[in-house]
Parts: C-alpha cells; structure tokens; sequence
C-alpha cells in the first residue's frame, strides 16, 4: 500500500489518496489548503486505521458499500471508493489496518 500525496490547480489544492497494492483507491481524502494540513490528514489516517472503533460503515443510494475513516474527535479524515458487496468493503478495511500505517509516501508534485 501506497500513500499519493497530489496537487491540483483548485483552490485547495492538495489531497491525498491510500492505494491498494493492486493500485486500487481504497481511501481518498478532502482537499487541503495546506501541503502540511494534508501530511497532517495522512498521518491522523495512519493513527487511526487500525482501531475498528474509527470506521463507519455506509451505503450509497444506489447500494453500493463504503466507509468513512474518522479520527478520535470524530471527523471524517477519509472516505473509502465505492464497493459492490460488503465483503469487497471489508477486505478494503482490512487491507487499510494491515498496511496503512506503514504505508510509502508517493509525492506526485505536491
């Protein structure tokens, strides 16, 4: 698993996404305006990740399956990708406790 670190042109420019080994998004976070708010949002993700208490389990209109990942205060510090089984959402989650926090920082031009 792998952290990308990017930056846009938009007005809050940075964001960053948790990917899978097999180079699948399985968490993407808001924008920042900040490089070191972003940094500080992937590191609240690697703290986090690992305690069950922290997801929160959704469902999309259409059925799809996704999470939120929040930090000890309670906001969200990541939303997962779209899943089409709860199954498939579970093995995401538990890749991200597994790997995320360890996982390498992919600085795309940030």
């Amino acid at each position: 698993m792998k952290v990308v670190l990017k930056k846009s042109d938009a007005q809050e420019p940075y964001s960053f996404s948790f990917v899978s080994g097999a180079g699948k998004v399985v968490l993407k976070s808001e924008n920042y305006a900040a490089k070191k708010s972003a940094v500080g949002g992937i590191e609240s993700v690697r703290k986090n990740c690992t305690e069950d208490g922290r997801y929160e389990l959704k469902e999309a209109k259409n059925g799809q399956q996704y999470f939120n990942l929040k930090a000890a205060n309670g906001q969200v510090v990541g939303t997962s990708a779209m899943f089409g089984s709860d199954a498939d959402r579970s093995a995401a989650i538990a890749e991200l406790k597994a790997d995320g926090p360890g996982a390498e920082l992919d600085n795309q031009g940030a």
